[in-house]
């Protein structure tokens, strides 16, 4: 039976995309990996774990890293963070759900969302202080993305943010695009970023937005991980 096509095999038993509880075998994961993902038993441990490594720079050229290659490399990005989270929850039985953010003029952003008690939180990773994890407070996936709306911002000082996405389960996935690859994910990568997206402002109010300010410039320059300067040439 192929991974993650939720059918069920000779034994009567559900395949990878129908088993609330993912096993290390579903994954494709060493023990050593998969043990790594046991301890992170709660969204708060995920997020600490995923604050904890640095911010992929991409120093190399643009990567999407899979869980396996996050836990390797001890780095990741948004999208890389918020399938590691999703992995993590999954294995805690909880639904790998990705939540895509869509900018202009700007980069999108990728979040892991769980739930509790009927409310949306979010695990993210990123390297600022405007688009970090949300508590679990949210009544809708709309008015958790608005949260993020007014710190979201590009270099010119523009408020970017315009669109959210459909929850996406990655158990849609084979694990093999995005847990246990060693090359870039961008099959997944695409999966997501190209969900169907919901407006956040109409173009009315668009015209309605104000650039941030100098003291709002000076408090976006401070990162957790500050891009490591170029190498000399021998």
């Amino acid at each position: 039976m192929a991974a993650g096509n939720g059918k069920a095999n000779g034994n009567g038993e559900r395949g990878p995309a129908r088993r609330r509880f993912a096993r290390r075998e579903d994954l494709g994961l060493a023990p050593r990996e998969f043990a790594a993902l046991e301890r992170l038993s709660t969204p708060q441990k995920i997020q600490a774990f995923l604050n904890a490594i640095p911010i992929n720079h991409e120093i190399g050229g643009e990567t999407v890293l899979s869980v396996r290659e996050v836990l390797r490399q001890r780095r990741a990005h948004c999208i890389e963070g918020a399938m590691l989270a999703a992995c993590a929850l999954w294995v805690h039985g909880e639904p790998p759900l990705l939540l895509d953010m869509r900018a202009v003029r700007d980069f999108d952003h990728v979040v892991a969302l769980f739930r509790r008690h009927g409310r949306w939180g979010a695990i993210s990773k990123t390297n600022g202080i405007g688009l970090r994890s949300r508590d679990p407070v949210y009544g809708s996936l709309r008015e958790l993305a608005m949260s993020y709306f007014h710190e979201y911002a590009n270099g010119r000082d523009h408020k970017t943010l315009r669109e959210y996405s459909t929850s996406f389960d990655m158990r849609r996935l084979d694990p093999g695009d995005w847990i246990t690859s060693t090359r870039n994910c961008w099959a997944a990568h695409d999966r997501i970023t190209e969900l169907r997206h919901y407006p956040l402002i109409s173009r009315r109010q668009e015209k309605l937005l104000v650039k941030r300010d100098a003291f709002e410039r000076k408090a976006a320059k401070i990162v957790e991980y500050p891009r490591p300067p170029k190498l000399g040439i021998a």
